[in-house]
């Protein structure tokens, strides 16, 4: 009985497994990589992956993907099929099957939302930090509502949605390595700051370069040529400029609003157009991925990228602006009232509650009693610097400068460079017995702490560009302006989309990355269409490239939610939404320089030159027109 019975049941067994329905079988060897929410009317590329297609000998058949019963056929590749131009019309759930020789192995449903609530969440956050001017409470905001609109708008996603924006988003920005690393790198310059300022190294800066920068004038200029000498890399510029400058322009009557303008616009401007930058080998990849399925064009990636420096208006726009506003003396807009609040009463900080840093402020005073000597302050940010410069050269590879540092690993070069620099200040510092132990970690702490609160509208901006990548915010974009533009208007175009996109998502290489391997074949598209791939006709291709690269930083300086228009609000002490409000109408003024005057002309062929010294002349007449002279201030 025993033994009939196991027989029995052994033959069931065999049957089942060797009849098993092949859609069972197939389900889970089958995995289909689905968006949160479909945009409606936009497509997407979907992909269906079987990891098990790389060991098994026999082929396997070809997947079927239906989404509301319109059938997709895909294109096979080592294991993985890709179904392209998937478009949902209509709202409400998407039903996504997936069939195996006739037979649904997978179905599931994809809530639809309206296409345009894609770029609700930032407009949203942008316009009530703007509004309230606390950009906190409305990034928070931003990210809820995005949250919400990935759970498919539904009563319950208005709930869960606050949740998920905290345990999924801003965790993810956290956990992220290179985000974790900028934080780290931030804390440590910060802390390093806090110790050369407690022991006399700042004051001593202050007292050598006011010798030289004897006036308001001079000590802006001062200033900017720093910004100039710090070129590789954006994020020192922007905390070692502002940091290491506050102190002089605090006794030379400059405000904190101008200084965090003349830090913002002296770093990401030369960073991107700059030929040795820690942005090079960001931007050349980009290039290189995007033109890689275009037959015909045989340039190289950094070709493409130098001969776009000559069309990128808007840096060199933003830099000139810096200087004129310096030499001419002359301020428009909100700067204009905050610079004549500073000249009149020495009060430099903009009269808000919530500037950052502010209760640090007294920590990071000298101590009384030691002596000013500026080499304390001096050698720990030189070996910084030169730290960062050995650390790009021996994370890079190349034969060239420009090929070495645009392969470096500038994230682990900036570690090493903060870390050494602390370290050199904490050294000197106990060497000459100037503070305790004990004062010492105090004046790291306080200085690190001073970054708190920038910390924490970064993450929550990097946060937000997650939401945006997952909301498609970027095709929703590029699908609105649609594909059937004519050449000569691509490059204004593209300026203007890669503009909004880095202003809505806060960040000018994600709009990078987001937009250069779309751009680039659509603009390679439109030429071969009009007949323009001849050599003399590829400015059309090098300023729709600058295009996307000069209008990214654009729409940088434009965010309150940008990285590093926080950080340079950051290094000044400067309230960000009066950063924000003080420095938008001199980036507009060079933007619209640069785009009417230097991007649409030359799109229609007028030499890269002309289109410069024309932005550069309406630059120069709108300061003119716009602003008022501020007199300048000597200390006594």
């Amino acid at each position: 009985m025993g033994r009939g019975f196991f027989v029995w049941a052994s033959s069931v067994l065999l049957s089942c497994t060797l009849l098993w329905p092949s859609a069972v079988r197939a389900s889970a060897v089958y995995e289909i990589q689905l968006p949160q929410v479909f945009l409606e009317g936009i497509s997407y590329d979907l992909t269906v992956s079987s990891p098990a297609a790389e060991h098994t000998a026999t082929s396997q058949p070809t997947p079927l993907l239906r989404v509301n019963d319109f059938p997709y056929t895909p294109s096979r590749s080592d294991g993985e099929w890709i179904f392209n131009d998937v478009v949902v019309t209509g709202t409400g759930a998407a039903v996504v099957s997936l069939e195996i020789s006739g037979e649904v192995v997978q179905q599931t449903e994809v809530s639809g939302i309206p296409a345009w609530v894609s770029i609700l969440p930032p407009l949203v956050a942008i316009g009530m930090a703007l509004l309230i001017r606390s950009v906190l409470p409305a990034l928070m905001l931003g990210l809820w509502l995005g949250a919400w609109a990935l759970e498919g708008l539904t009563a319950k996603g208005l709930f869960t949605g606050l949740f998920t924006s905290f345990e999924v988003y801003v965790a993810n920005a956290v956990a992220d390595y290179d985000h974790a690393t900028i934080m780290l790198f931030t804390f440590m310059i910060a802390g390093m700051v806090g110790v050369i300022s407690r022991n006399g190294g700042m004051r001593g800066i202050v007292e050598w370069i006011i010798t030289g920068a004897n006036s308001a004038k001079r000590g802006q200029l001062a200033v900017w040529s720093l910004g100039l000498l710090i070129f590789f890399d954006d994020y020192s510029n922007t905390l070692v400029v502002g940091n290491t400058s506050r102190s002089i322009t605090d006794r030379l009557r400059i405000s904190r609003e101008k200084l965090a303008y003349l830090v913002d616009s002296t770093a990401a401007p030369l960073a991107t157009v700059a030929l040795v930058t820690t942005w090079i080998g960001y931007q050349v990849s980009l290039i290189g991925d995007a033109i890689a399925p275009l037959d015909d064009l045989t340039m190289s990636p950094y070709s493409i990228f130098l001969n776009s420096i000559l069309y990128s208006f808007y840096p060199f726009m933003a830099i000139l602006l810096v200087v004129l506003v310096i030499t001419t003396g002359r301020e428009f807009g909100p700067m204009l009232a905050a610079e004549r609040r500073a000249r009149s009463t020495g009060v430099t900080a903009p009269p808000v509650k919530s500037r950052v840093g502010q209760d640090d402020e007294a920590a990071l005073a000298m101590k009384e009693g030691v002596p000013p000597r500026a080499f304390n302050a001096l050698i720990p940010v030189a070996v910084m610097i030169v730290g960062i410069l050995v650390g790009l050269y021996v994370t890079g590879e190349g034969d060239t400068i420009g090929e070495i540092v645009g392969s470096a690993n500038s994230y682990r070069a900036l570690m090493w460079a903060s870390l050494a620099g602390a370290l050199v200040a904490i050294v000197m510092t106990a060497a000459q017995r100037l503070l305790t132990l004990d004062e010492i970690v105090d004046a790291w702490v306080s200085g690190a702490r001073f970054t708190f609160i920038a910390m924490i509208i970064l993450v929550l901006a990097w946060s937000m560009s997650e939401i945006s990548r997952e909301l498609h915010t970027a095709d929703f974009l590029i699908a609105s302006l649609g594909d059937t533009l004519p050449a000569a208007a691509l490059p204004a175009v593209i300026f203007v989309l890669a503009a909004f996109t880095a202003f809505s998502t806060g960040s000018s290489w994600g709009a990078m990355g987001i937009l250069l391997p779309l751009v680039l074949p659509l603009c390679w598209a439109i030429m071969g269409m009009e007949g323009l791939t001849a050599d003399k006709d590829y400015f059309i291709l090098y300023s729709s490239v600058s295009g996307v690269l000069a209008g990214a930083v654009w729409g940088d300086h434009c965010s309150p939610i940008s990285d590093t228009t926080v950080m340079s609000s950051l290094s000044a002490g400067c309230d960000h939404i009066e950063h924000v409000r003080t420095q938008l109408p001199y980036a507009l003024l060079a933007g619209a320089a640069a785009l009417g005057f230097g991007t649409l002309p030359t799109s229609f062929g007028l030499p890269w030159w002309v289109g410069m010294l024309g932005a550069a002349a309406v630059t120069v007449v709108g300061l003119r027109l716009l602003g008022q002279p501020v007199e300048d201030y000597r200390p006594d």
